[in-house]
């Protein structure tokens, strides 16, 4: 009986060991993500500055880069004369937000600029605004960046206009690029009339404007593999648990508050688009 116990004893604790080496080359196995995967912050509009958010700038797209951000939102419109640029919206209030009265006149203020007004309209008197060669400047510049786009036409026909124009303009550069751009779609239909421009490694879609249901964008990632945005509202612990489970990276916008995301990291969200917190104020919080 005794040695009946004893040889039990040992199976059983071989039995342990062998659990334990197999737990451990498993998690040996996972690699640590890298590129676009590794980083947590998308900084919207190109990151705030100076306390001052939408300014898709240059000065703010160097500033956050500084802090440890690498993945950054732009506004993409097109200028009067057809020129694609980095600007939120053609509205007197975007122009009265960017501190541009002094600099542009009433009637410029509320409606689409001339590409040399753009350019020469410096932001709240101190940023550089920024067009497309400008942007693609910035990924050769810096080749640990991402851009992440945030097409602000209404028209489906001049969102496909806008992506052409982007990709003509990198793959003239260095095809390579493309690699860094990730877009951003706002229906499930987007996706194909994006393929047929161009087939991008990673795209997004935003939910902000949808009316899918969760189980609809669920099957959706589950199709395409494509990654998730939403309100911070949409977010629940289910929904994003069942949309990683699908193949996604699920991401909340926009959050600005370190408290918020924490909460939102406890629902197990992958990353935060934000005006004004860092990849190294992330760092700090976790």
């Amino acid at each position: 009986m005794r040695n009946y116990k004893t040889v039990t004893s040992v199976i059983a604790v071989l039995g342990l060991a062998l659990l334990l080496i197999v737990t451990l080359g498993k998690e040996d196995d996972k690699q640590p993500a890298t590129g676009f995967a590794a980083t947590r912050i998308v900084a919207h509009a190109m990151g705030g500055i100076d306390g001052h958010a939408y300014t898709n700038a240059f000065e703010a797209f160097v500033a956050n880069y500084e802090q440890g951000t690498r993945v950054f939102e732009t506004d993409l419109l097109f200028t009067s004369d057809d020129k694609l640029v980095a600007r939120h919206e053609w509205t007197g209030n975007m122009s009265k937000e960017l501190g541009q009265q002094k600099v542009l006149s009433a009637k410029e203020q509320g409606s689409a600029l001339g590409y040399a007004e753009f350019m020469n309209s410096p932001i709240l008197d101190l940023y550089s605004p920024l067009d497309l060669e400008k942007i693609l400047d910035l990924l050769q510049h810096y080749p640990d960046a991402y851009i992440v786009t945030d097409t602000k036409e209404f028209d489906s026909g001049l969102v496909m206009k806008e992506f052409k124009r982007l990709t003509e303009a990198a793959k003239r550069r260095d095809p390579a690029l493309l690699n860094r751009i990730v877009p951003q779609i706002y229906s499930r239909a987007m996706l194909a009339e994006l393929k047929a421009v161009y087939s991008f490694p990673t795209v997004i879609y935003t939910l902000y404007q949808s009316q899918d249901t969760d189980e609809q964008v669920i099957d959706f990632v589950r199709d395409t593999g494509v990654d998730i945005t939403m309100p911070v509202e949409r977010a629940t612990t289910s929904f994003v648990n069942k949309l990683q489970q699908a193949g996604s990276r699920v991401y909340v916008h926009t959050v600005n508050d370190e408290e918020e995301i924490q909460k939102m990291d406890k629902l197990g969200v992958d990353g935060f688009y934000s005006d004004f917190i860092s990849e190294d104020d992330l760092d700090l919080l976790f």
